[in-house]
């Protein structure tokens, strides 16, 4: 059996983590689920707090903004709950190595990009580890706060809305492949398509997506691990309902194609952070693509919550079911390039 790379599955979730989570507490809104990206406590006076944390792993690839994608995917989690992210803690563990000018470097983009996003960082821990081979985010917690009305229920996905998603598929595979195996993709996709790919690097965040689309959506999420179907289905199974997704109408970049492709990997699949999954009322649909549009976010409509059933219609017309992804393809094509730097 291969090693295991990424999150738990959701079997093995459910099997060891949720049946034991500590002291039950009537104030826990929203609390650990599968496809879940952060929790909701309740706070006296009608207000309620976000909270989500991520890991960040240091790959090299990721060093030279490892700061701005700390950041950024930590919180994520908090705006898709509807709450603007307020407050940040983060464990920095670095290896024994680690000059100086790469812990200010990286502590001046985590600061500075806090600094954009309005959060205030108000405690964490750094220290210096034997066996770590790149600088990593052992755990960066965010916060928000917000009253309850604001909030956008991961379970929120209602009969009748539609389904749309933000940038496209596999946004994090493309970005980090088209830089980890630069050299290797220019011989063989040239030069272009790899200078495009590398851009989608700084589409990893959906933040701007995510707070645009509060006031219009019934339920949101980040696509990250699994990709985009995986997103999908995370979805309907947090509202306990079904949806029905159509590949002919997801779009996909030919940098995305190209990448993917090179390497053998389903971008439908592929870890997409930066791809937000949004379950909107159809009255709302029109409206939420141009607000989003105007602020230079793509989107389009791929699918529809329906009453039962989850089921991915591929573009020959066969009915297939949606499954959740046990295994992200990207992480054996990321760890075949190590090589190559």
């Amino acid at each position: 059996m291969p090693p295991r790379i990424g999150k738990i599955d959701q079997e093995t979730f459910e099997q060891i983590i949720l049946p034991r989570l500590g002291k039950k507490d009537g104030t826990v809104l929203v609390g650990p689920r599968s496809g879940v990206d952060g929790a909701v406590v309740e706070l006296p006076g009608g207000e309620v707090m976000a909270i989500a944390e991520d890991p960040t792993f240091g790959m090299p690839v990721l060093m030279p903004h490892f700061g701005w994608s700390i950041v950024h995917i930590s919180a994520s989690d908090v705006a898709v709950l509807g709450l603007k992210p307020r407050y940040l803690t983060i464990c920095l563990l670095l290896p024994p190595d680690t000059g100086e000018d790469v812990l200010e470097g990286i502590w001046q983009e985590v600061s500075g990009e806090c600094e954009k996003l309005g959060i205030a960082i108000v405690g964490g821990h750094t220290g210096f580890y034997a066996g770590i081979t790149y600088p990593l985010n052992g755990g960066c917690t965010v916060i928000g706060i917000g009253r309850r009305d604001e909030l956008v229920l991961p379970s929120g996905a209602m009969v009748g809305d539609r389904v749309l998603i933000t940038k496209g598929p596999a946004i994090e595979a493309t970005g980090i492949l088209a830089h980890q195996a630069e050299e290797e993709l220019t011989r063989h996709l040239g030069r272009e398509v790899v200078e495009k790919g590398k851009e989608y690097f700084f589409k990893m965040s959906v933040i701007q997506d995510a707070l645009l689309s509060a006031r219009y959506a019934h339920a949101m999420h980040d696509a990250t691990e699994g990709g985009l179907l995986n997103g999908v289905y995370e979805v309907a199974q947090a509202s306990g309902i079904g949806v029905t997704v159509y590949e002919g109408k997801i779009p996909i970049s030919e940098e995305t194609a190209a990448i993917c492709g090179y390497f053998g990997l389903d971008p439908l699949i592929s870890i997409s952070e930066g791809t937000l999954v949004i379950a909107v009322p159809p009255e709302n649909v029109e409206v939420l693509i141009r607000a989003l549009k105007f602020k230079g976010i793509p989107a389009w409509e791929i699918g529809e919550i329906t009453e039962g059933g989850r089921n991915i219609v591929r573009r020959s017309g066969k009915k297939e079911e949606l499954l959740p992804v046990s295994v992200d393809p990207f992480w054996g094509a990321y760890f075949s390039t190590l090589g190559e730097k």
